[in-house]
């Protein structure tokens, strides 16, 4: 893996912690984001900072990946035979009431990356998916083959439709491409919309929360260094031929699905604060329970997830200390 890896969304969180890892194996990484404003800039820019600051080869471009001229610019003068896609229109609910940048995003974006990679001649593209795809499934632990055609949100219908896109041309063009479906992944530099993070905040500022159906929703939550060696190892076995395409999906999780209340439990022992509740309703698109299979992900590449959610939630309260501690000074 001796020419530069592409590394898009290097700008978001699990971007960011991506390239911070390639960056210290020694890889040359270009990265790439244009800074949407879904949540706060200005953590992005601190991220992307971050890597600039870091000892390597980071050759960051803020480009617009829909935008098929400049994506077709990027692969011709940049020629990376390795590619990491995780740039997207994150988050179910905001799909709700502003549809448009989920198409523009995640579909119109993603098939420019697909023509970069197909004429580039990419030895492997690894992208994000999302649990979020296994939708209205009530079998659990949710495995790779099950269904995934009943999505409960148009950011599941679109991350569905990634696999798809992808599968097409792994099969028409020879392109290895490996979709990741990931399972709520957290940790320091986290997305603000996420739940440790908007817990965190409104608990270490004395706000109460909003928690759905009583704290009685379970999720599977990662943290992003376990993402991490998991994206890493998949990268560099590019897949073989299965079902006329060299392309594969693999869940990637925590294989423990913890209970809201327990999140919340861990978060106050570690701010050392109680909070209040408001009670609210399951909200439209969200399911009660997530639990990743992660067998053939472990079959594959050795995937094993090692940090606890009491650990890793201690790790992002004091990131978040830190960082608004610096932020604020």
């Amino acid at each position: 893996m001796t020419s530069p890896i592409l590394v898009t969304g290097a700008a978001g969180f699990i971007g960011f912690h991506v390239a911070k890892r390639l960056l210290a194996m020694g890889k040359a990484v270009i990265g790439v984001d244009h800074f949407s404003p879904y949540y706060d800039v200005a953590l992005k820019k601190a991220r992307w900072n971050a890597l600039e600051r870091r000892p390597g080869t980071f050759t960051g471009l803020r480009l617009d990946l829909a935008d098929a001229v400049t994506v077709e610019k990027l692969f011709r003068d940049h020629h990376p035979e390795w590619v990491i896609h995780l740039a997207a229109q994150p988050g179910v609910r905001r799909a709700l009431t502003e549809p448009m940048p989920y198409a523009t995003e995640n579909l119109v974006a993603f098939l420019n990356i697909l023509e970069g990679c197909r004429h580039a001649g990419v030895r492997h593209l690894v992208y994000a998916s999302s649990s979020s795809v296994y939708g209205l499934n009530t079998k659990l632990p949710f495995a790779e083959s099950d269904r995934a055609d009943h999505p409960a949100s148009l950011y599941a219908a679109t991350k569905r439709a990634n696999e798809l896109m992808a599968h097409s041309y792994s099969h028409l063009f020879g392109l290895p491409a490996t979709g990741l479906r990931f399972f709520t992944v957290y940790g320091p530099w986290g997305r603000p919309d996420m739940a440790v993070y908007r817990f965190t905040d409104a608990i270490a500022n004395g706000r109460r929360i909003e928690v759905a159906n009583g704290g009685k929703v379970w999720r599977d939550f990662t943290y992003v260094d376990d993402i991490v060696e998991g994206v890493v190892r998949v990268l560099g076995l590019p897949p073989e031929m299965t079902d006329g395409a060299p392309h594969a999906v693999y869940n990637i999780g925590n294989d423990r699905p913890e209970e809201l209340n327990s999140l919340i439990a861990l978060i106050e022992k570690a701010l050392r604060r109680k909070t209040q509740r408001i009670d609210m309703p399951l909200p439209p698109g969200d399911v009660l329970e997530t639990r990743a299979d992660i067998s053939a992900l472990r079959q594959a590449v050795g995937f094993a997830p090692e940090t606890s959610l009491e650990e890793g939630v201690s790790r992002f309260v004091a990131w978040y200390r830190q960082y608004h501690r610096e932020a604020t000074a």
